[in-house]
């Protein structure tokens, strides 16, 4: 039985991939390491240590900063972030998201948010859809990033559910094989080619419906 959708945030439920361009670039720009959007486009679903590790690596100067400098770096990058942030606001809810969360709260169903974004409370809230969200997951307290599943069990862990009972959407590759490894349905948002893996794809967030999703648990759980 379907008890919850486990939701990631950016490229789901709303997009600040450009704000987190925006920041890296900025730092980028400081440390002489150039970012296009194509690599940005490898940052989706990592988070904010990982991301700089690799922009380090890109730049070759991953060996060039002591973990006290690194944690520096990364909290300037964020900083900016937070600035940018603040412009958001519900009109930037993608579309068809907002629709679905009515629609999955009508139905009984449990929403959870899986992000590796340590901001995702504060987006949430300036988006209006904390209270759409019976938990959160913190990634802090987190071993491991995705691909790694720990976020995903984590959330059905706090819903008080197995993973087997819940769907999870993400629009990153990564997040793609977190969800599979935790034993559970997958809906990728996204180019069907590079999330080839995800048990079903959706080219945009308007196309999510629960009546969809219905389908979709269904002839999985028959097959």
């Amino acid at each position: 039985m379907l008890k919850a959708i486990i939701f990631d945030l950016d490229g789901v439920i709303t997009d600040t991939a450009a704000f987190h361009f925006i920041a890296w670039k900025k730092l980028g720009e400081r440390l002489g390491i150039e970012l296009t959007e194509a690599f940005n486009e490898e940052l989706k679903g990592v988070d904010r240590t990982e991301s700089l590790r690799r922009i380090l690596a890109l730049g070759n100067q991953e060996d060039s900063f002591s973990e006290e400098e690194k944690n520096e770096l990364a909290t300037e990058k964020n900083d900016f972030y937070v600035q940018l942030i603040q412009q958001i606001t519900p009109s930037d809810i993608l579309p068809g998201i907002a629709r679905l969360l009515v629609e999955l709260k009508e139905h009984q169903l449990k929403i959870a948010l899986a992000s590796a974004s340590k901001n995702a409370p504060t987006i949430l809230e300036r988006l209006g859809l904390s209270e759409s969200f019976d938990t959160i997951v913190d990634p802090t307290t987190l071993s491991k990033g995705k691909p790694d599943p720990e976020i995903f069990i984590k959330a059905c862990e706090q819903l008080a559910i197995v993973p087997d009972e819940a769907i999870g959407v993400e629009d990153a590759y990564s997040g793609i094989q977190a969800i599979n490894d935790a034993q559970m349905l997958s809906i990728g948002i996204g180019d069907p080619v590079t999330l080839s893996d995800a048990d079903h794809t959706f080219p945009t967030t308007e196309e999510l419906t629960f009546e969809k999703l219905m389908t979709i648990w269904q002839l999985h759980k028959k097959g």
